[in-house]
């Protein structure tokens, strides 16, 4: 394994990551349990959840795992995206990060949280406010680092700036989406986190299961498949639907180059996020031990200029060719705003 360090803090984390997105939901706690051993064993040490992760069960379970192991692990957890109607039980606010620091920290069992990251960016709030609130922890040593998640290359320029103003923390690393078929990180985010010696966490390198090999254009789903699961709710995986085609294709092509490369699609996904020099971690979220086997398997291979070449050729650098791949929609973006 390979460890790169946490932006200019001195901290090493692992090539590769845990994500915790399906830890206590879409699997059992003994399977959790099984799936982080493996992942600590095979070398990774940096360990990703959020609050809202099984409605808090991740974070129980993670800590649970991680108890006799702690100094072992870099261990991070978000706030700010909770899904709740209770008024100030969630976003940013000073009020409610000391609050969500302390639920986070009781069920992850320990006294410290070594990264800290705001979940998804908030109009309403101004980053002194958040940024202060942050630095106030740090310095009562409940967490060491702080970061932020799917943000815009404009906001955490923003949010550096003020850093800057106030003398106080600032954001070492972003957690972003990224994939073949999803290259917007090479636009901005990846000059932006050279200049500000960011550590970029980059999300679903199988863009949400479209690139493990499953799928033909114009042909039904497997019965067992992500897909065929979300049939009629996530439109961007159905290969029947006429709109999709042009991705499809293109997916297919890329299935094809993997094929004349002698390496299965999924590996060479996975491998094609570690070949950005600006890519700190590549996160996995496996359900199951047998994913996370899957993931390991092509932990190890190195992508030559010549695959990555006949990628560019195929899907341009800086192009995401599915734009209904997008984690989170500005608040700028709604109906209302777009009609003042």
């Amino acid at each position: 394994m390979e460890y790169r360090y946490l932006g200019r803090t001195g901290t090493k984390v692992s090539a590769f990551a845990l994500g915790g997105s399906s830890f206590g939901s879409r699997a059992s706690e003994e399977e959790s349990i099984k799936i982080i051993d493996e992942a600590l064993d095979f070398g990774i040490n940096l360990i990703d959840t959020s609050n809202i992760y099984g409605k808090g069960e991740s974070e129980r379970i993670i800590g649970k795992a991680i108890k006799n192991k702690r100094q072992n692990v870099i261990l991070a957890s978000k706030f700010g995206a909770e899904a709740t109607n209770e008024i100030n039980q969630n976003g940013a606010s000073r009020r409610w990060i000391r609050i969500a620091v302390e639920q986070s920290l009781l069920r992850l069992k320990t006294d410290y949280i070594d990264l800290y990251q705001l979940h998804v960016p908030f109009e309403f709030v101004d980053y002194e406010e958040i940024l202060l609130t942050l630095n106030d922890l740090v310095k009562e040593g409940k967490i060491h680092h702080i970061g932020t998640s799917n943000h815009l290359g404009w906001q955490i320029v923003q949010a550096q700036a003020i850093s800057g103003r106030y003398h106080i923390q600032r954001f070492t690393s972003e957690q972003t989406p990224y994939s073949i078929i999803n290259r917007r990180m090479e636009f901005e985010l990846a000059e932006i986190a050279k200049h500000y010696d960011l550590s970029l966490f980059v999300y679903s390198p199988l863009s949400g299961g479209l690139l493990t090999g499953k799928y033909t254009a114009g042909q039904a789903a497997q019965s067992d498949s992500r897909a065929a699961t979300l049939k009629g709710y996530v439109d961007s995986l159905d290969p029947e639907l006429v709109e999709n085609e042009y991705k499809f294709k293109i997916i297919a092509k890329l299935q094809l180059l993997a094929h004349e490369s002698g390496i299965s699609l999924p590996d060479m996904a996975i491998a094609f996020t570690q070949s950005h020099p600006s890519v700190t971690s590549t996160l996995w979220g496996p359900r199951t031990l047998e994913q996370l086997k899957a993931y390991i398997s092509g932990a190890q291979l190195k992508l030559g200029t010549d695959v990555l070449d006949a990628i560019d050729a195929i899907v341009p650098p800086g192009k995401r060719i599915d734009d209904k791949e997008q984690t989170w929609t500005p608040e700028w973006m709604s109906t209302e705003r777009r009609r003042r």
